[in-house]
């Protein structure tokens, strides 16, 4: 059965790559383009990683160790979607009121927990 329809071939990989295929298609390509963040974004994503570094300096503990995940996720969502959601705000919130001793010890804890309005 013969078609009028031009036909697609792809040969090898398309790792990386963008394409449309079709009458009406488009494609947007944005590879390697980090996403924007707007200033509090920015002063959340510098105080997140200050207060990472500071928590390797203490000794761990599993309250340690739950944040430093915390604010890890969170600095991955930052760099990667431009800003962090209301989840993980929350989150982190809770983590530092339960941890307001590390809050009291670290000053980049008090950052973080000051940017995240507690």
């Amino acid at each position: 059965m013969a078609t009028d329809e031009p036909g697609v071939s792809i040969t090898g990989g398309v790792h990386g790559s963008t394409f449309a295929i079709g009458s009406h298609a488009r494609a947007e390509s944005h590879h390697g383009v980090a996403p924007g963040r707007d200033e509090d974004a920015e002063a959340l994503l510098a105080a997140v990683r200050e207060l990472r570094a500071d928590l390797t300096r203490l000794r761990s503990t599993d309250e340690t160790a739950t944040l430093d995940t915390a604010l890890a996720e969170t600095e991955e969502e930052l760099v990667t979607t431009g800003q962090a959601g209301p989840t993980r705000r929350e989150r982190l919130r809770a983590l530092l009121d339960d941890s307001q001793a590390l809050v009291n010890l670290v000053a980049s804890a008090g950052a973080v927990a000051g940017l995240l309005g507690l």
